[in-house]
This record gives C-alpha cells, structure tokens and sequence, in this order.
C-alpha cells in the first residue's frame, strides 16, 4: 500500500460507516499527538476564522463543526461566543473540554447534527468536513444551514483538488487517516444548493502537503 493510498472507502452505507468509524478510531488514538501537532504550528486560515468571529455580536451561540482538541476555534471563541463544539472522536473532545471547560460539546456525526432548526448564530469546519466521504457532503451543508439562523455567517474548509485516500502513518503516529472531498467547483455548487450565499472563497496553500485548501466564506 502506497504513502497515500486508503484501506477504507465504499459509496454504500455500510461502506460510509466503515469509513467513520475508522476516522473516529484515529482520532481517538491519536489525540494526544494531534493536538500537540495542531499547537505548535500556525493554522493556515485563522485569518478567514477571526473574519467569521468580527461578523458576530457578543453572545452569539456559535457551532464549532469538527473541533477536534479544541485548537483553533473553540478555544478562540469560548470568551466571547456561547460555543458548541461537535466532534466524532470522544478521546478529542474530552481535550477539547479540558483546554474550554465552559464549552458545550457533542459526540455526533456532521451529516446528522443533533441540534435544533435555526439553533445557531454561526458556524465554523475548519478541516474537518474533509474527514467525511464526499457523496455526503451535500447532506452535511444541507444540516449546516438547517441549523443555522437566518443570514448567519459561516466558513467550511475542503480542498480544492478532489482526492480520496489516506496516510498510513499520519503525524508518525503509526495510526491511518483518510480524507475524502471532491474539487472546489462541487463545493460550492453544493453550498449554493443547500441554501448559502457564498460571501467568498479564498484558496491556501497546505503546508504539510502538496495542495491547496478552499476557505469558504458563505451566509445562510
């Protein structure tokens, strides 16, 4: 097997929830080395989170779609927003509540979030919705913008090339992880189908690989 080629896949359901469980299961793995990983280095994109942050009065309820460890969003965010952090792996979130103890958090799935209709101010995926299998994320933007009040201020992170596989030893963790998203033009044609208004999308170049990722700026 390849540097970047995925043991995990399928378009079934059954195919869908192998793929999940197995992002879940690394991610619970390697929690620790990840948020170790995710401090040390600067996010690329944090300008375009403090954009979605200056659109919010004080208070807002804001959902943090993805938040792993807590690093970046929902420990920028804790201060100002009443912030709801939504994540698969429950090893992640437990250190997201540690870094954000006043946070609320949720074990969940994006593409079903178990939130009401219109329950949000605001919303930020920062490199998380590439963790899903990409014939869902039409039905993940459909559950962001349900959730999401009227004209409320969004951003979602994908990449801008499509791509679907993994890396074996991710972060030299010896753990697998698989990204899965189709190219920028699908994207957002799906967020325009599900309801958002794209603002603005800005294009940033990955530093731990060869591409790109597409910041989407988007209102609902």
């Amino acid at each position: 097997m390849s540097e970047r080629e995925s043991t995990v896949g399928g378009d079934d359901a059954d195919g869908r929830a192998a793929y999940l469980r197995a992002v879940r299961e690394g991610y619970d793995e390697l929690a620790r080395v990840h948020r170790e990983a995710r401090t040390a280095v600067g996010e690329p994109g944090i300008d375009q989170v403090d954009a979605v942050a200056r659109d919010l009065p004080d208070g807002a309820r804001v959902l943090d779609a993805g938040c792993g460890s807590g690093v970046p969003v929902l420990s920028r965010f804790d201060l100002a927003f009443d912030v709801v952090g939504l994540d698969l792996s429950r090893e992640q979130l437990e250190r997201a509540h540690e870094r954000s103890p006043t946070a609320g958090l949720a074990q969940g799935d994006m593409s079903a979030l178990p939130f009401r209709d219109g329950a949000f101010d605001g919303l930020v995926a920062l490199h998380s919705i590439i963790h899903v299998p990409r014939d869902a994320h039409p039905s993940v933007y459909r559950e962001f913008h349900r959730v999401l009040a009227a004209g409320a201020p969004a951003l979602v992170t994908t990449g801008t090339d499509a791509y679907e596989g993994g890396t074996p030893n991710w972060l030299g963790s010896g753990v697998e992880m698989h990204w899965s998203f189709p190219a920028a033009e699908e994207t957002l044609a799906a967020l325009r189908d599900a309801g958002f208004e794209v603002e603005e999308e800005t294009r940033v170049p990955d530093e731990h690989g060869g591409g790109e990722f597409l910041f989407a700026r988007v209102r609902a």
